[in-house]
């Protein structure tokens, strides 16, 4: 084995040699969007469809996501760089620039690669995050979107 030693930063950035795909989680909470990025779905069961997501403890946008009975999730196309980083980002405007549209409550970006309209079925706690665990009620499929890859602090496409 290496002799690296195991702190935060090493796991972070041994995590970060893994490419994962980009999702925004969103919804309409009390009148206003409200939405965070995540590197870390995971699609669960096929029967009954679920898929996951890890969210931060200290997360101050979750408890409020948490509370909506229908969430949006979309898979980030290769366009959102940008996007992904402001979704990702402590204050100002997540949406700023972004064309999004609201069923039911959940919302969803324009431009993305997959819709899914979901909600909590299960939260397990883990650590210093809380894994999600969420029903899927209805899929969209964008064929013509590339996903956007996380990948060593860096957003990648893929090629073909």
């Amino acid at each position: 084995m290496g002799t690296t030693e195991l702190s935060s930063s090493s796991l972070r950035e041994a995590f970060g040699h893994y490419p994962t795909g980009v999702i925004a989680i969103a919804a309409e909470v009390s009148g206003t969007r409200v939405g965070l990025a995540a590197s870390t779905f995971v699609p669960v069961s096929l029967d009954p469809p679920l898929v996951s997501f890890c969210v931060q403890n200290t997360s101050e946008t979750w408890p409020k996501l948490a509370g909506a009975p229908l969430l949006g999730i979309s898979v980030l196309g290769e366009s959102h760089d940008v996007a992904a980083r402001t979704l990702a980002a402590k204050t100002g405007d997540r949406f700023a620039g972004l064309q999004t549209e609201s069923r039911n409550g959940a919302v969803f970006i324009h431009g993305t690669s997959v819709w899914l309209e979901s909600a909590i079925e299960q939260l397990i706690p883990a650590g210093d995050h809380t894994i999600v665990i969420l029903r899927v009620t209805d899929i969209t499929v964008h064929d013509d979107v590339a996903p956007i890859v996380f990948h060593r602090s860096s957003f990648r496409r893929l090629s073909s």
